[in-house]
C-alpha cells in the first residue's frame, strides 16, 4: 500500500469518526430534548406528594424513554417506577381476547360457537350469540358493571362468578338484536373467563400464565383472580378530594377478571408489545385474529377488533386500548408502521394516560404525522348560541354544554370548532349542531364506531314537591332484585336503594328524571293516568323495568 492511499484511508477514517461524533452529540441532544419535552408532559404529576403516572416509550421493541412521575403510595411515600403493578382495568381485554384465541388454536372451542354451549344460565333471546360477538362488543348483552351499580349492590364488595352468573340470567331482553350494534359491555369479556374455565378446566389466570405471560416473561404479570394474592409491588389508587388532599380509591375485594382484573408493570408490557412482532404465541394465528376488526349485520365494518381499537391518529394506522376502574388509568398505545408505542400507567382518577400518551406520541413522532386541520377562527364562530341542556329521546339520556369565547365543553371534554357548526375533540367524539324547523336546536354526538346519538335542545322542568308526591312509593325489579323507593324531601324527589344514601333526582321533562350513576328514570302510566311503574336507562344498560309495588 503506498503512503498516499494510507494517508487517504487514514484521512476518511479521521473524518468518519469525526461525523460520527457530531452526528452521535446532535442525537444525544435531539433525545435530551425530547425527554425533557416528555417530562414537561408529566410536570403535574412530578411531585413527591401526589399520585401519578409510569410511562414507557419504546422504539423496535426496546424502551427509548422510561420514568415514574409522583407517588405509588402516599402512605408510605414510595416513588411511582416503570417497575410499579397497576390495576390495568380494560387494557386487560387485549389479553382475555388472547387467552381466547389460543384456546381456539387447541381445540377447546371455536369463536363462532354459541355462548350458551358454554354459559346455558343465560336466557335465550330468540338468536344464538357467538364468541366472535363478544369479543367485538357487538353482542347486544347489557353491561355487569352497570347492572351491579343499579341493582345497589357494593361496588367493592367481593362478587363471585356464581353472584354475577345470576344476575345475568334474570336479564329479560338484550339492548339491541346481536350484531346490530357496536355498544362496549363489560359482561361480554367477563363471560369469556367463565367460557375459559369451562371448555379448558383451567380458570382464565392459570391459563394466560401458561399461555401467555409465562412464554413471554411477563413475571410481574397475573390476572388477579384472588383477593387473598399477595401482588408484590402493586399500586393504590387515588382521587383528589374536593378541600385539597386524596382519598383512596381502590379495592383488594374486587377480584372480577375478563373484562378487567389484570395487574401489570410498564416493563411487563414491553414483552407484550414485542410480541406484536414477533408473534411467538400459540401456532401464528393470534396476532391475525385479534387485530381484525368486528362487522356489524349491515356491512359496516367497526373499529375494535378483539380487545384492540384499530385505528388512525394524524394519518397514521394505532392499535390501542385505555382502562379505568376506580383511581387507575392505564393506556397502551401503539403505531405498529413505526414500530413505536407508548405505555402510560396512572394511578390518580384524574388522570387522562390516553391524552398524554398521544401528547407524547406527538413529540417523537413530529415529522411523520399529518398536521392537525386548522380549526375555525375564533373570531368566525361564536360557540355561545349552542350552550343548554339536550336530551336523547331513545336513551332519555341528557347533556349539558357550556360555551367559552373559544370552544364549547361536554362532559369533561373540550371541543373546538372546525367550522360554524362542527366541533372536535383529537383524538375523539365530534359534535354537529344543526337546526330543526320545528322542534328548534339539536346536535349529534359521534364516537368511534358507535351509532351517533342525535340530541335536542330542552328547557328543563320547573317542578314543586306538589308534583313529586305521584311518583313517591317503591317499586321493584325482577331483573335486578332491586327495589327502589322513591320519596319527596326538602322539595325534592329522591331515591334510595339498599342501604345506599337517598340521591336527589333532577327533574328534565315531564316523568323523566335524571339519577345517579348517569342514569335516566323513565315514569309510565297506566290508561286512568297514575303511575304504574318506571323504566331505567343507564349508557350501556337500556330499558330496565321496574313496577310500582307501594305508595
Amino acid at each position: 500500500m503506498t503512503l498516499l492511499r494510507r494517508a487517504a484511508i487514514l484521512l476518511f477514517s479521521a473524518g468518519s469518526l469525526v461525523a460520527a461524533a457530531n452526528f452521535a452529540h446532535k442525537n444525544a441532544k435531539n433525545t435530551g430534548d425530547l425527554e425533557r419535552k416528555v417530562d414537561q408532559v408529566f410536570a403535574a404529576y412530578d411531585k413527591p406528594d401526589t399520585p401519578g403516572c409510569a410511562l414507557g416509550v419504546v422504539r423496535d421493541g426496546e424502551f427509548i424513554y422510561k420514568k415514574g412521575y409522583g407517588t405509588a403510595s402516599l402512605e408510605l411515600g414510595v416513588p411511582l417506577t416503570p417497575q410499579s403493578v397497576f390495576y390495568m382495568g380494560s387494557v386487560s381485554k387485549q389479553f382475555t381476547a388472547a387467552s381466547v384465541v389460543l384456546a381456539a388454536e387447541q381445540g377447546f372451542l371455536s369463536l363462532d360457537d354459541d355462548v350458551r354451549k358454554y354459559v346455558p344460565e343465560l336466557p335465550s333471546y330468540g338468536k344464538t350469540i357467538t364468541l366472535r360477538e363478544m369479543l367485538h362488543h357487538t353482542s347486544g348483552f347489557r353491561d355487569i358493571l352497570g347492572l351491579l351499580l343499579l341493582a345497589g349492590r357494593n361496588f367493592e364488595d367481593i362478587h363471585p362468578p356464581s353472584e354475577m352468573l345470576d344476575l345475568l340470567s334474570r336479564q329479560k331482553v338484550l339492548n339491541y338484536a346481536p350484531g346490530d350494534e357496536f355498544l362496549y359491555s363489560n359482561t361480554n369479556y367477563f363471560l369469556m373467563s367463565v367460557v375459559i374455565r369451562r371448555a379448558t378446566g383451567k380458570p382464565l389466570s392459570q391459563f394466560a400464565e401458561e399461555n401467555i405471560f409465562k412464554p413471554l416473561g411477563m413475571n410481574h404479570t397475573r390476572f388477579y383472580d384472588d383477593h387473598s394474592v399477595v401482588v408484590p409491588g402493586r399500586v393504590p389508587a387515588y382521587a383528589p378530594r374536593p378541600a385539597g388532599g386524596y382519598r383512596i380509591d381502590w379495592s383488594t375485594n374486587f377480584d372480577k377478571v375478563g373484562d378487567g382484573g389484570l395487574m401489570s408493570s410498564v416493563d411487563d408490557l414491553l414483552q407484550w408489545d414485542r410480541n406484536f412482532y414477533a408473534n411467538k404465541l400459540g401456532k401464528g394465528t393470534l396476532l391475525k385474529e385479534i387485530q381484525t376488526p368486528g362487522v356489524l349485520n349491515n356491512g359496516k365494518q367497526i373499529e375494535y377488533a378483539l380487545g384492540l381499537f384499530i385505528s388512525t391518529y394524524r394519518g397514521l394506522p394505532i392499535v390501542e386500548h385505555g382502562g379505568a376502574l376506580f383511581g387507575y388509568r392505564t393506556e397502551l398505545l401503539r403505531f405498529p408502521q413505526q414500530k413505536f408505542s407508548v405505555i402510560t400507567l396512572c394511578n390518580l382518577g384524574t388522570s387522562n394516560p390516553g391524552r398524554l400518551s398521544y401528547q407524547v406520541a406527538d413529540l417523537y413522532l413530529a415529522g411523520q404525522l399529518s398536521p392537525e386541520p386548522a380549526p375555525a377562527s375564533a373570531a368566525s364562530v361564536d360557540p355561545q348560541p349552542f350552550a343548554g341542556w339536550y336530551r336523547n329521546v331513545d336513551s332519555h339520556s341528557v347533556l349539558q354544554i357550556s360555551a367559552s369565547n373559544v370552544d364549547i365543553e361536554a362532559f369533561g371534554t373540550h371541543f373546538k370548532p372546525r367550522d360554524a357548526t362542527h366541533f372536535v375533540a383529537t383524538p375523539g367524539p365530534e359534535i354537529v349542531f344543526d337546526r330543526q324547523p320545528n322542534s328548534g336546536l339539536r346536535l349529534t354526538l359521534s364516537f368511534k364506531d358507535t351509532t351517533p346519538q342525535i340530541f335536542e335542545r330542552y328547557e328543563p322542568l320547573k317542578a314543586s314537591a306538589e308534583n313529586f308526591a305521584e311518583y313517591a312509593g317503591e317499586y321493584t325489579s325482577a331483573e335486578l332484585q332491586a327495589t327502589y323507593r322513591f320519596a319527596v324531601k326538602d322539595g325534592k324527589l329522591t331515591l334510595a336503594t339498599n342501604w345506599q344514601d337517598p340521591a336527589v333526582l333532577e327533574p328534565t321533562v315531564l316523568d323523566e328524571f335524571q339519577g345517579p350513576f348517569g342514569t335516566s328514570i323513565v315514569f309510565h302510566r297506566g290508561a286512568a293516568g297514575h303511575v304504574t311503574g318506571c323504566d331505567l336507562f343507564a349508557g350501556r344498560v337500556r330499558n330496565i323495568a321496574f313496577t310500582r309495588t307501594m305508595k
